[in-house]
């Protein structure tokens, strides 16, 4: 499936997600979608952004166990389906905008959750959210400057 309709699968899920753990599932299941972008992107993705590709899913690959969990039990992860990325710009852009209602879903589940627990875990996805957006908007800039000559 290509990572635009996934992209679009998920964003859906999270809009529709009403209990906090949907919300956290979701922050899983979109971590799970950059780290597969990402992989794909460094092997057949443009030259000159392979390398920060294979960086993306680093820090939302490296989440929370229990958000794994989560997400494995609310029907498993979506990103298992990625087979093609058509468009590079438009998948890193539709990625970033997703990670930032991500986190955005996660402050809110942050500041409502009794539990400490899945307090830490949302501070901790809030974190990996911003650094994976960061990512991507670097891999932005790089095909940016493919676009129009220059080195990266």
């Amino acid at each position: 499936m290509d990572a635009l309709r996934l992209i679009e699968a998920t964003r859906l899920a999270l809009a529709r997600a009403r209990s906090m753990e949907d919300v956290v599932a979701e922050a899983w299941q979109t971590y799970a979608l950059a780290q597969a972008v990402g992989a794909h992107l460094a092997v057949h993705g443009p030259f000159e952004a392979r390398a920060a590709a294979g960086h993306l899913g680093e820090v939302g690959g490296g989440n929370s166990g229990a958000l794994r969990q989560i997400a494995l039990r609310a029907g498993g992860l979506r990103a298992a389906r990625l087979s093609e990325v058509r468009d590079p710009w438009g998948t890193l852009t539709g990625l970033g905008v997703l990670l930032g209602e991500v986190g955005i879903a996660l402050v809110g589940v942050a500041c409502a959750c009794e539990e400490d627990g899945l307090y830490w875990q949302c501070i901790e996805a809030i974190d990996a959210a911003d650094e994976t957006g960061d990512r991507v908007s670097g891999l932005l800039r790089r095909l940016t400057l493919r676009e129009r000559g220059g080195a990266a």
